[in-house]
């Protein structure tokens, strides 16, 4: 029977029987490092965590059914998923990635590959004759990030696997902001979907955790090799929590996306707010796009101030949400890209992509909508006068 992902949420990976034996509603957390074996000869399913574990096997079918993927794979961070598909690249390749990238993903790709002979293309990906032009008889992937931290750019998604078929390309797709729940970059024809899932599938501010999503069975083994060789898994505590955590995803996550629509709605109306980056809003240029494509507009957006100062005003008077690095909590979080995610980008390459002394990115929690505006209100007043 073909379920709605709201009711798979609840249930993959733990209905299966495979890591439950006891009828148990929770996957139990494996706490072990090393399997007994019954045979010198012939080993069981497992042997050593770093290679299988019941409970991340657990939360790995269950992100695999969600995504509508044939595989995935759970990692100690959401740059270490990056990272791991980058390195199924050899010396001598070449990625075409989207300028508008999160500040890991760039550091990665631009101190780290270049040591392994792997080159780079940087490219404005809402332009699909800009990446095309980018290709070149070296490129083996096109890396995709939609919408894109912090300044919320869209990608065509069909448009990019379009082009990377005729060029025989590999696509990968970060889904972070979007989640399997609003977004399915599988079903459009993407070979890896990519989480932070730190953010809005943990949901809680309480783990750190990575997970990609294999569109066929032998990218699905070529990144377990990476994985086991690499050694960098999720451990059994944070899977566990992860599974937990993920069951909730639509409550909380559709609610903070109603929040930021009215949010979003409220600072572009704002005179001292000087852009707003949603694709929720119509004036957003790849609104339909994304809306073709997605089934909601996400709970991040960012807006540009005029200046550091009354960023920092702004900042500096707001009550309720966290300033903190990363997004997706049950609370709200401000943050500043320029210090923040995107600080390991060199400054001529932020002010290029947009990210400006002004610019603030806000990730919508699940307090009372009235409250955040009337923060907002009060905050942007003394702004002003900074």
């Amino acid at each position: 029977m073909t379920q709605h992902i709201e009711t798979a949420l609840i249930h993959a990976g733990v209905r299966d029987g495979f890591a439950n034996k006891k009828g148990a509603v929770n996957v139990p957390m494996y706490v072990s490092s090393t399997f007994h074996q019954e045979s010198i000869d012939e080993f069981g399913e497992y042997d050593y965590a770093r290679s299988g574990n019941p409970t991340r096997d657990a939360l790995e079918k269950a992100v695999a059914e969600l995504e509508g993927g044939v595989r995935a794979h759970a990692f100690a961070s959401g740059i270490a998923a990056v990272s791991a598909t980058l390195m199924l690249l050899s010396q001598g390749d070449h990625v075409v990635i989207t300028e508008d990238v999160y500040g890991g993903t760039y550091r990665f790709v631009t101190k780290v590959l270049p040591r392994y002979g792997i080159t780079h293309t940087f490219v404005d990906f809402t332009d699909l004759a800009a990446v095309e032009a980018a290709i070149t008889p070296k490129t083996k992937l096109l890396f995709l990030e939609t919408p894109s931290n912090p300044t919320l750019g869209i990608t065509d998604i069909r448009g990019v696997v379009a082009i990377a078929k005729q060029h025989n390309c590999l696509t990968f797709l970060d889904n972070t902001f979007m989640t399997p729940l609003h977004q399915r970059p599988l079903d459009l024809g993407v070979d890896v979907v990519i989480h932070s899932a730190t953010k809005f599938l943990s949901g809680h501010s309480d783990i750190i955790a990575g997970l990609t999503v294999a569109a066929d069975e032998q990218l699905g083994n070529d990144l377990y090799f990476i994985q086991n060789s690499f050694g960098n898994i999720l451990g059994v505590q944070d899977s566990f929590t992860l599974l937990q955590n993920m069951k909730t995803t639509d409550v909380r996550f559709s609610r903070s996306c109603e929040s930021a629509q009215k949010i979003a709605e409220f600072l572009d109306a704002n005179p001292l707010v000087e852009q707003v980056y949603y694709p929720g809003l119509d004036s957003h240029p790849g609104y339909d796009i994304h809306h073709g494509q997605s089934t909601s507009s996400g709970a991040v957006l960012s807006f540009r101030l005029p200046t550091y100062e009354k960023a920092k005003a702004l900042v500096e008077a707001m009550k309720i949400p966290v300033f903190a690095v990363s997004l997706g909590g049950v609370e709200s979080i401000l943050s500043y890209p320029a210090k923040m995610s995107h600080a390991s980008m060199e400054p001529e390459e932020r002010e290029k992509r947009g990210i400006t002394e002004g610019l603030l990115r806000f990730s919508v929690g699940l307090e009372h909508v009235d409250d955040l505006i009337a923060d907002f209100t009060q905050a942007l007043e003394i702004a002003e006068k900074a």
